[in-house]
């Protein structure tokens, strides 16, 4: 070959090549990793987190990878689970949950990390603060002071006689809920009787508790306790008569007399948005925690004829859903 034909050779290849390059580079695609305290095919946030990342052009079979590691509701296992997923090296994490993500954190400094929490991130220890993470890891909280007041304004303005409430909640499920709800409570001359749940095993114990001090309705701090045994606390409610306020839409439409919270599907798809942004190169610490903005208040009057309740015409009037 002459000098003049390799050198132009030469030249060709190297334009070729950082083009070859790019192509790879561009053609890179993203690795998810997803940890789960259930499974993905009960987890309820699951089908809102698919839905939203295929809104905005993610496909699992052409343009992300996914991977999941889930505890099938043991949460001894979720830190070795943790551990094998960084080993994966995604290029983002996803952990649904407060009693989730703090594994998740604890297995990795460097890899990105969007979390889900009912809880206070904070005391956590999934970010320095809420407008500034500071770490690795950012989010979404379901978390709101103002929403444990109202709630119970709005169980005594829906049944007036109430006068003791039973307050069902997970002491572990680090949150302002109990101290929020004392301060409403006292304004509302309402008795709170405080009904400890940590797990299912104590949910006999705890209706128990609720029936002996002769309470007339209860208050359920949403928690994964609590909302995994759904069923059975508005079935106890229903049938011992007792008005039951929730967390969110699900404790209403589950049969519970009325729920007021966060929407969930608004904050999922914040959860999302977050997660593109960061895969596209954002960096969690200059993202900040989100708090709910869009609340849901739903009565159920079917609920409330069950046990004996009127539901005043003003208050059905002000609630976003109403299911009869």
């Amino acid at each position: 070959m002459k000098r003049r034909e390799f050198i132009t050779l030469l030249g060709g290849a190297a334009t070729v090549w950082p083009l070859a390059a790019r192509a790879q580079q561009a053609a890179k695609v993203p690795r998810l990793g997803v940890l789960l305290f259930s499974t993905p095919q009960a987890d309820p946030q699951m089908q809102q987190v698919h839905s939203g990342l295929r809104e905005l052009g993610y496909d699992e079979e052409r343009n992300l990878i996914v991977f999941y590691r889930y505890a099938e509701g043991k949460s001894e296992r979720l830190a070795d689970l943790a551990a094998v997923l960084v080993g994966e090296k995604p290029d983002l994490l996803l952990a649904l949950g407060g009693d989730v993500a703090p594994y998740a954190v604890k297995a990795t400094s460097t890899i990105p990390i969007v979390f889900v929490s009912s809880a206070d991130p904070v005391r956590l220890g999934l970010a320095a603060s809420l407008a500034r993470p500071a770490g690795n890891a950012t989010g979404i909280t379901l978390l709101l002071d103002d929403t444990a007041s109202k709630r119970l304004e709005l169980l005594k303005e829906a049944v007036p006689r109430v006068q003791h409430a039973a307050f069902l909640w997970n002491p572990d499920h680090p949150d302002n809920e109990l101290r929020e709800a004392q301060r409403a409570a006292q304004s509302l001359n309402v008795r709170l009787q405080f009904v400890e749940m940590r797990g299912s095993g104590d949910l006999n114990d705890a209706f128990r508790a609720v029936t002996d001090a002769g309470c007339d309705a209860l208050y359920v701090v949403s928690s994964r306790q609590t909302v995994l045994n759904l069923p059975r606390i508005v079935d106890f409610a229903t049938r011992n008569r007792l008005p039951l306020a929730g967390g969110w839409g699900a404790w209403a439409r589950a049969g519970g007399l009325l729920s007021y919270g966060p929407n969930i599907n608004d904050m999922m798809r914040s959860v999302v948005v977050y997660m593109d942004k960061i895969l596209k190169g954002a960096k969690p610490a200059d993202l900040p925690v989100q708090q709910p903005t869009k609340f849901e208040f739903v009565v159920n009057t079917k609920a409330a004829k069950a046990i004996g309740i009127d539901v005043p015409p003003t208050l059905l009037a002000r609630a976003d859903e109403v299911i009869e």
